[in-house]
């Protein structure tokens, strides 16, 4: 196998869903608890993934205009989790955390 093979990037099954999740956050000028829960669940999901990588910097730029670190927003979204129920009420019923 080829070195360039090997390290080639690889196409999320997300990918279209999360852009437009993606675009939303980067629009936000006032992040709600949802927008700052969906950060951090796609972080978490692109997390050394080996591709997606417009959405990985996206993800990036919203944590600077929003102004904070990756340690920040995963606490700020464990603390929203341990009050509210961010998901309470969504229709789908298949988990997307992969």
């Amino acid at each position: 196998m080829s070195q360039a093979a090997e390290f080639k990037d690889q196409q999320h099954p997300q990918w279209r869903l999360d852009r437009q999740t993606v675009d939303t956050l980067l629009a936000a000028t006032d992040p709600t608890d949802h927008n700052f829960v969906e950060l951090a669940r796609l972080r978490i999901r692109y997390q050394g993934f080996p591709g997606a990588r417009d959405i990985q910097s996206d993800l990036d730029k919203v944590l600077e205009q929003w102004d904070l670190t990756e340690t920040a927003l995963f606490e700020k979204t464990r603390e929203i989790h341990a009050i509210a129920q961010v998901y309470r009420g969504q229709t789908s019923k298949r988990d997307d955390w992969s």
